[in-house]
């Protein structure tokens, strides 16, 4: 059994479906952060059969709440002393700004006019569902990936 060894102040992104470990990770840029950061994948789990785990090591400003945007299941550790201080699950934001993109090519959001800020609001809460503030299209998970 692989065994990676705990952190001293930091994040556990737990969770994660797994596969989409790297993903959160392109996501969050954390190949530019000075973090130290491990992906564990198709790590076993009795609540998922098998999911993907985050542990960054340092401060790293991450707005947890649009974690839950990125994946349903995100649970958050924060860890302070090598012990975990608390546990966060992250709640929909009701407006997203400049985080996700309109795919819909008639948006003003994809004019070349600069300094449109991309804003999604939350429409649906139980399907998790965002809309374009300016169009109303439907925001896709699967557009976050390509």
């Amino acid at each position: 059994m692989l065994n990676i060894s705990g952190i001293n102040e930091g994040i556990v992104i737990d969770h994660i479906s797994a596969g989409q470990a790297m993903n959160i990770y392109k996501y969050l840029s954390l190949d530019k952060t000075d973090c130290c950061v491990a992906v564990i994948t198709n790590a076993k789990s009795n609540k998922m059969g098998k999911k993907d785990i985050i542990k960054i090591e340092g401060n790293l400003d991450v707005d947890i709440n649009i974690l839950r945007v990125l994946d349903n299941n995100i649970t958050v550790n924060v860890i302070a002393d090598g012990k975990i201080t608390d546990k966060v699950t992250p709640v929909l934001p009701k407006t997203i700004t400049n985080v996700i993109k309109c795919k819909n090519p008639r948006c003003i959001t994809t004019s070349d006019e600069q300094g449109i800020i991309h804003k999604f609001n939350l429409t649906d809460k139980e399907k998790g569902i965002y809309r374009c503030f300016y169009c109303e299209q439907q925001f896709d998970k699967k557009q976050l990936y390509q």
